[in-house]
This record gives structure tokens, sequence and C-alpha cells, in this order.
């Protein structure tokens, strides 16, 4: 079955090993049988042992791109990665009202898995009052999760309390996920709260690997796959848990250090 005319588009940057940022989202979009688009917002040299330098896009280029863009596709989703300042943040929440952009799927990339801050605060107070309200949904990490809403996380009525949190903030749906830093945790839980007050926990075993580069950005961009081929939140949401797990416990032997995951076979694993 062909799904040429739905488009999907990532706004992030481009990570020079292909194992995050916009190459694991345009993986994830070919994967899921949408036709991806990025709009390039940085460029990073990094590998699998480290990120050792990145260049930001001019804000006319950025600019730039969201018109020719807007101009010649349908954009049926879209997935934010990697914005790095409040000009580039400016610049993007602007577009996606003028351009009325639908089903956004808001991968907030402030905090890393391992707990480095990514953002400066005027970029974290402009991310908060500019893109968290545009939000379809929101799907912060551990760590983001907890700079978003001030608490500890340290269990689930603080979880559950968070993602409502966030929903005041503006965001219609939220998935936080869940923490895996401890290797003798037997499972990793997500929470996802909707837009109508439901609410579920979705559950996978913890899988020891170090090849997890670009599991975030995979998961944030099946979401938007699912939405722009038309399915609820709901569904697409456990649609991308199960596409996320499949490709991170399939470990490939790439790179000497932190690999990327596995969009290859969870391709094969989850026929469309």
């Amino acid at each position: 079955m062909s799904n040429e005319h739905i488009e999907a588009l990532t706004i992030a940057g481009h990570d020079s090993d292909g194992s995050a940022g916009m190459p694991a989202d345009l993986h994830a979009f070919y994967a899921r049988g949408v036709y991806g688009m990025g709009l390039l917002t940085a460029a990073v040299a990094g590998n699998s042992q480290g990120i050792f330098a990145q260049q930001l896009m001019p804000l006319d280029f950025i600019q730039k791109q969201f018109d020719v863009l807007n101009d010649d596709f349908k954009i049926k989703a879209v997935k934010t990665g990697m914005l790095a300042n409040k000009d580039i943040i400016d610049v993007v929440a602007k577009n996606l009202k003028h351009y009325q952009m639908q089903n956004i799927v808001l991968d907030p990339v402030i905090i890393t898995k391992h707990g480095a801050t990514l953002l400066a605060d005027d970029a974290y107070q402009a991310f908060l009052k500019k893109l968290v309200p545009l939000a379809t949904i929101i799907t912060p990490n551990f760590f983001e999760a907890q700079k978003l809403t001030g608490l500890e996380l340290k269990n689930e009525s603080e979880i559950k309390q968070g993602a409502k949190m966030l929903q005041k903030m503006g965001a219609k749906n939220v998935l936080i996920k869940g923490s895996h830093h401890n290797d003798r945790q037997p499972e990793v839980k997500d929470y996802l709260l909707l837009d109508d007050g439901s609410d579920e926990w979705l559950t996978k075993p913890y899988f020891k690997t170090d090849r997890v580069n670009g599991t975030g950005d995979t998961l944030s961009a099946v979401i938007a796959a699912e939405l722009a081929k038309g399915n609820n939140v709901k569904t697409a949401v456990k649609i991308a848990k199960d596409f996320t797990y499949e490709a991170l416990s399939h470990p490939i032997n790439v790179g000497a250090k932190y690999g990327p995951i596995n969009h290859l076979a969870a391709q094969e694993e989850m026929k469309q």
C-alpha cells in the first residue's frame, strides 16, 4: 500500500552520525509509511562517542524553509526537536501559528537522557510560553518533565500531577517517559494523559543496551507519523511505544560506543 500522499515534517537538527535528530525522525517516518520532510535548525558534528561541534542555521534560512515547504506540500503532522535558542523558538512558533500547522508533536529537547541542560533560561521561557500551548502532544523524558513541572516525580501520583500541570500550560495531551537508568529495574513505565481526562500507563520490559541514540526522537516521530495517517493520539502513542521498543531491543553494531537504535528491525517486526 502506498502512503506517498501522507506528508509529515520534522523541525530539528541534523546529527552527522545518523543516530538522532532529523535522521532518526526521517528513518521513523519512512518506516511507518509516511513521506518525511526536514526543516533544518542546526547541524551537529558528532559520532557515537560524543558531540564535538554544532552550527545553528540563520533565522532567514529557517523562515525560507517554512515558506517553501508550506507553498508546495500538504503537511499533516509536525514533530519538533532541537531548537537551540530563543530566536529559533520564536520563528518556529510564529510559523506554526501562521501556517496553522496541525498535529504538533512537541519533543522538548531541553535536557538529555543523562540530565545535561541544553537550553538557556530565556530560550526555556520562550519554549514554555510559545510552543507548549501549540502542542497536540508533548513528550518529555523524565528529566525534562522534572524541569517543566518542578516536581521530583518520585511516584505515580506525582507523575500524574505533573502531566496535569503540563496540560494546564497548554499541551492538549501529555506523554511523560519513564526513567530508565537502573539496570536492576524490570520495566519502563510511561504515563499518557489524554485531553479528555482519560489516562493510561504504558509498560515495556527494561532492555539493557548502549544502543540508545535516537530513542526519544523516534518515539515522537512515530507518533507524528501515525497522527498524519489519521490515527488518534492514544493509538499513535501505543504504536510508537511498540515500534521504539522493537528498535531498541534489536541492537545493531554501529559505532564504537553509544550507537543508534534499529529502525529496520522495528519496521520488519511491525508490518503496516
